[in-house]
């Protein structure tokens, strides 16, 4: 038995040493007073005193405060609060997923999740044992079971979600039909039921199967008072729909015998409506059709309406029928004759087997007890087999759609029982409760110890109860138990019930030397290990007979209703001398496979507790919990766990699975131990720090005392490849970095070099424009100035000033070319002309000027004025260093503007550049300019050595100092300073240092790598997962170079004139069958070779065969492999090297138009059929379903059958396949391209 998973807990805080010694302490949080206070022990192995008091103890203090879950280590106690505690949300859920057991409080979704991960992490099948008496609370435990798994099992895919979905819809169909109320229990389980969930390697869960155990079908005829029938049946004559009550004669629960005999019609807490409804959604979930619904509703109301059929006795004492109609409809639902039904319920049909008149049949009629009891078995025997059917058709709907690799098993089977009245179904219940308590005491208490002492492991016995003297008792063939003795009464005195009974009283004699065993005249006695618990002998043999008579089987076999007759597959043979299986037998033999599947999986055990006997949320019954704790032998468990191992496994699959963990043992990920297994497992638990008291070596496996030191085994495990994987990572950033760094360098340097050299060009065009005819300021002139263009990013570096200017000039598509800030010339009424601030932007198709006002105190951005580049003639600026210039547009009203730019040459020269040079650049001692369309100004441009600094505009003229010469250039780049190499030493991995100290270092010395070892138990090593990459594409690499030099070779003659390419070949199909065509169509024999002309998707081709052209169906044609080409010839020898003459190049070949054969073409198949050729395009297809005939209705007392009416099935058009996309023009596309490049 396998603990779950992973590590113990985590710290809150972790404890650093400084340099000084000090140790950081984690500051206490005031919000720890605040935190729900633990009550009791959540884990009661740690309590101080051991004994069943001291267990009810703590239990009672935890059910108070409203947890009710408690672990006696891996063993998970749950006490019934019979109320809601919201402890199974989603955000529950979500806690738990991927933790261990100790790091969560004790819960149901925790031994889910142990369950699930030792199933991925261990590759074992494993199993949820639930157990407890009736109303413990084992059906929900098993439904949360199932909850938590669809959760946290993930899986995308749509099957996967399917089975999630069925899987969780078995629980309210299910509990429809196998729960019952009970005194005990108002949703107790009346049968038993083992879901086996399917899971492939990955833990998506792909498939589940359903096993069922022991129906109880006499709760279907009869109850004790305050109990109810099967829920299905009140849900069904409370919740129908108006069609189902017309078709089945339905009425109220309170008018049919079987669901009123117990005054028990409603159930506080249970919405027999509101479950209608969810068990027909589960119905849907499965994937029962409306049709499979309808039997099923069929059956249910067939056994509603059989409990009603009352009976009368005669003079003769023989019984009749009291009210015909009853049996008519009954006659009707099962589609048979109803003088049939009943014949069959007031007489049977007897052969002789002996005497002279052997063979004689005679018809012997029933009194009414008889006529009742077998009216009953036929009830039960429907409903019992309808149950099974449901099982079955469940497990179809959820078969495994692929192959599973582990199993998860959720038992959820009926408690312990001990009634007033206990039979034969108490019986079968106790034994099958005493087989998993047998369970139970193998795999923890037995074995556990006997395991001890063959591993020779020092430990403390337990002394404990084995039940295996009761299981005896019930099940052995020899000397006979309870069901053998049974088999044996009923056998000999087959046809009297009594006559059986009494002879069970006198065989039982046998078993009182079992001091479990008590015989009590018509009672019997057991000591079950959950209590003593008296049975009543009367009708026992009959139960376990479990047959029905031939008239009754008869009957079902002439039905009409094929459903019904499904429900009755296997009949007893009359002539077989084999004594058909009992009830006994049949329990006996699923509780063994039971047995076997649980003992092939690793088990988690549930113990469930009922708390008291009247359901209430707020009593404790100590008296009751005190005897369920005996019972359960919950303080023998408690010793056995605190003076055993939590784990234990062969030292084989604990290398297997710790290997990792020892520098020994493991290599880069390889087993490298070269010792036996065990030394190899004692040097992993030395190694990972384990003290020797927390395990043991025993002769094949090592023991593990605390289940912490398992979760710590299996957290260092997780975090070796958490490791690894940072080590790799670490590895990997330091090489980008090494690599970002060195292309860091690279691409400075090649910006300073690349990029300034284009830069300088476009500088160099600029002063060629000059062409030394201005004066030139400083500031221009230095040897990093870089023409950037778009100063104010307006163009794909945007910038929040960038965006404004763009918005306002309504830019689209255009390329910015320049952007920088400017001052506008701006003429004044009255007053002279003064500067104002703008900005300036040249695209490729225009120049824009933008300003920015003060509008209502809101900040304006819009364009003033925009000059297409196709209107400016030219522009001017004066011969000194001053930063005006006028850009002469188009003659009109604005004139032209004047501007001043400090990177005025860098926009002239881009808007040369843009304009190939067609605008005139005028430069000299005035600026000539229209000031507006009809009247023309000057500037003047005056040298003025009183201005300091730029220039000052004022009254048409422009003071500025003198500037560098018009011939100046710009200066040569300055020398780079020569300074050390820098190295790279950024990151753990990469030394310090540089290349000036690389001869100094000792080059380091590698260890050779372990060889890899095969582990325990395999023949080969470990394959180590390794990156083969693709292979590249074949290119010639130069050899290495040698010290040797070869002389050359001589050249290789020259190859004569390539020989043209040989012509495609056509693709040529051969037909598989014969094939007779018609007006358009090609007739084809078998193996006529015809050329493809074209292909449609509507399963016709267009082919040729000579001249002949028609179309055939693709599906009778198959490809015809291509010849294969002959190898050109060698070219002849060559005598001397002569320049041959340029190769002719081949005719273009016109293209064919033809596709190639459609993929997957098999041409090995051997030939089918001729298949079924589709109409041609335009054919049209339909077809129709005849409305299935049903016979009359008779007349019936309270049902009237409803109308069906036919159905007519339309056929579905096919939609032909849509026609591939048309090739664009090519003519147009180059004429589209070229249009944009204008």
């Amino acid at each position: 038995m396998a603990p779950t998973k992973k590590g113990g807990k985590k710290t809150a805080a972790t404890q650093e040493k400084k340099k000084g010694g000090f140790t950081k302490v984690a500051k206490a949080d005031w919000k720890e007073g605040f935190k729900k206070k633990q009550v009791g022990v959540s884990d009661m192995t740690l309590l101080t005193t051991i004994s069943n008091e001291a267990v009810n103890d703590n239990l009672q203090k935890r059910w108070t405060n409203g947890e009710i879950y408690t672990y006696i280590g891996s063993v998970l106690i749950s006490v019934n609060p019979f109320r809601d505690l919201g402890i199974y949300t989603e955000e529950i859920i979500s806690r738990y997923k991927g933790k261990n057991r100790l790091e969560m409080p004790p819960h149901v979704f925790a031994i889910a999740e142990g369950a699930y991960y030792n199933m991925q992490a261990y590759k074992e099948n494993q199993c949820v044992i639930i157990s407890g008496e009736s109303g413990a609370g084992k059906t929900e435990a098993a439904k949360r079971i199932m909850q938590y798994i669809a959760a946290v099992s993930g899986g995308q895919d749509s099957s996967i979600q399917e089975i999630k979905d069925m899987v969780l819809a078995t629980n309210p169909l299910l509990e429809s039909f196998g729960c019952a109320k009970t005194l005990r229990n108002n949703n107790s389980s009346r049968h038993g039921k083992y879901l086996e969930l399917m899971f492939n390697d990955r833990g998506e869960p792909v498939g589940a199967q359903i096993t069922n155990y022991l129906l109880e079908k006499g709760r279907v005829v009869g109850q004790v008072d305050n109990e109810r029938d099967f829920h299905i049946f009140y849900q069904f004559t409370k919740a129908a729909s108006e069609e189902q009550r017309e078709m089945f004669g339905l009425q109220g629960p309170e008018t049919y015998v079987y669901t009123s005999r117990s005054n028990c019609l409603s159930v506080p807490g249970i919405d027999d409506s509101a479950d209608w409804k969810d068990t027909l959604k589960a119905m849907q979930v499965i994937g029962l059709s409306k049709a499979e619904q309808t039997d099923i509703f069929r059956m249910l109301a067939i056994i509603l309406w059989l409990g009603n059929v009352q009976f009368e006795e005669m003079d003769d004492g023989n019984s009749k029928v009291s009210d015909s109609g009853v049996t008519d409809f009954i006659a009707y639902l099962m589609e048979v004759d109803g003088s049939v039904v009943e014949k069959v319920l007031t007489q049977r049909t007897m052969e002789t087997q002996r005497g002279g008149r052997r063979g004689s049949v005679y018809d012997v009629p029933l009194n009414p007890a008889q006529a009742g009891s077998g009216r009953d078995a036929l009830s039960k025997a429907i409903y019992n087999n309808l149950f099974e059917w449901i099982v079955s058709r469940v497990n179809i709907s959820m078969k495994p759609r692929s192959p599973h690799t582990q199993i998860i098993g959720v038992l959820d089977i009926y408690g312990f029982e001990i009634f007033q009245d206990n039979s034969f179904e108490q019986l079968c219940i106790n034994y099958v409760n005493e087989k998993l308590q047998q369970i139970f005491i193998e795999l923890t208490l037995k074995a556990e110890q006997e395991e001890y002492v063959r591993e020779q492991i020092k430990w403390t016995p337990i002394k404990y109860f084995n039940n295996k003297i009761v299981c005896d008792l019930i099940e052995e063939r020899r000397p006979a138990g309870i069901f053998a003795t049974l088999n044996d009464a009923t056998a000999t005195a087959h046809a009297d019930p009594t006559a059986a009974d009494n002879s069970f009283i006198q065989r039982s004699a046998g078993l009182s030397s079992n001091p479990h065993f008590e015989s009590r005249g018509a009672q019997f006695l057991i000591k079950h290990y959950a209590g003593d618990v008296m049975y009543n002998v009367s009708g026992m043999t009959d139960k376990n007979k479990d047959a029905l008579i031939k008239d009754l089987l008869d009957l079902v076999a002439g039905s009409g209703n094929s459903f019904l007759q499904g429900l009755f597959p296997d009949r007893p043979d009359p002539n077989s001398k084999k004594r058909p299986p009992t009830a006994g037998d049949k329990i006996r033999a699923s509780a063994g496979a039971l047995v076997e599947n649980l003992m092939k999986a690793q088990p988690s055990y549930i113990r469930t507790i009922k708390s008291n006997e009247n359901r209430s949320p707020t009593e404790y019954d100590s008296k009751a919990i005190l005897h369920q704790i005996k019972y359960l032998g919950l303080q023998e468990n408690i010793r056995v766990r605190r003076a055993g191992f939590a784990y234990r496994n062969t030292f084989e699959k604990m290398i297997e699975r710790f290997y990792l963990l020892s520098p020994a043992t493991s290599y880069a990920g390889d087993y490298i131990w070269k010792g036996d297994p065990k030394s190899g497992c004692e040097k992993i638990l030395t190694d990972t720090g384990i003290a020797k008291e927390e395990w043991q070596m025993g002769v094949t496996k090592a023991f593990i005392k605390n289940p912490e030191t398992l979760f710590a085994l299996e957290t260092m495990r997780d975090r070796y490849w958490h490791n690894m994987a940072s080590r790799i990572q670490r590895a990997w950033r330091n090489y980008w970095r090494y690599k970002n760094e060195c292309a860091t360098r690279i691409q400075r340097f090649w910006k300073n070099n690349k990029e300034g050299l284009a830069y300088a060009e476009v500088r160099e065009y600029g002063h060629q424009i000059l062409a030394g005819r201005k004066e030139r300021r400083r500031y221009s002139l230095l040897s990093y100035r870089r023409f950037m263009g778009d100063y104010l990013n307006v163009g794909p570096a945007k910038s929040p000033l960038g965006e404004t200017i763009r918005t306002a000039c309504g830019l689209a598509n255009e390329s910015v070319l320049f952007s920088a800030r400017s001052q506008l010339l701006v003429s004044k009424l009255g007053r002279s002309s003064k500067p104002s601030p703008r900005y300036l932007v040249l695209t490729d198709k225009a120049v824009y000027i933008v300003v920015t006002n003060n509008k209502e105190g809101k900040i304006v951005t819009s364009l003033e004025r925009k000059i297409n580049l196709a209107a400016i003639r030219g522009v001017a600026l004066t011969n000194l260093r001053d930063d005006w210039m006028a850009i002469q547009g188009p003659i009109c009203e604005e004139g032209d503007p004047i501007i001043s730019c400090v990177f005025k040459t860098e926009f002239i020269t881009h808007l040369m550049q843009t304009t190939r040079g067609q605008v005139t650049i005028s430069i000299g001692p005035e600026i000539h300019y229209n000031k507006k369309k009809d009247k023309q100004a000057v500037i003047k441009a005056v040298k003025d050595e009183t201005v300091q600094k730029d220039d000052v505009y004022k009254s048409h003229a422009i003071h500025v100092a003198s500037g560098e010469p018009p011939n100046s250039v710009s200066r040569p780049a300055a020398k780079r300073k020569a300074g050390v190499v820098r190295p790279i030493t950024k990151g753990k991995l990469l030394r310090k240092g540089g290349p000036s100290t690389d001869q100094q270092r000792p080059k380091p010395v590698s260890k050779p790598k372990p060889a890899a070892q095969a582990l325990p138990g395999q023949s080969k090593p470990a394959a180590t997962a390794k990156y083969t990459p693709a292979p590249a594409s074949t290119s010639y690499s130069a050899p290495a170079q040698s010290s040797y030099s070869a002389p050359a070779p001589p050249p290789p003659p020259r190859a004569g004139p390539a020989a043209p390419p040989a012509a495609p070949q056509k693709p040529m199909y051969k037909a598989k069958f014969a094939f007779q065509g018609q007006e358009g169509e090609l007739t084809l024999a078998k193996d006529d070779e015809v050329e493809l002309v074209q292909k449609d998707d509507n399963g016709w081709w267009l082919v040729k065969r000579g001249n002949e052209e028609g179309w055939a169906p693709y599906n009778y044609l198959e490809l015809v492999p291509p010849k294969p080409v002959a190898a050109p010839p060698p070219p002849p020898p060559v005598r001397r090297p002569v320049p041959a003459p340029a190769p002719t190049p081949a005719a273009a070949t016109p293209a064919t138009g033809k596709k190639p054969a459609f993929p997957g073409t098999n041409l090995n198949k051997p030939q089918p059929k001729p298949p079924i050729t589709g109409p041609k395009p335009g054919a049209a297809a339909s077809s129709s379903a005849p409305a299935p005939k049903v016979g009359g209705k008779p007349p019936v007392p309270s049902a009237v059958r409803p109308p069906v009416g036919g159905s007519k099935n339309t056929p579905g058009s096919v939609r032909p396949a849509a026609a591939p996309p048309g090739q664009m023009d090519l003519a147009a596309m180059l004429a589209k391209r070229a249009q944009h490049m204008n």
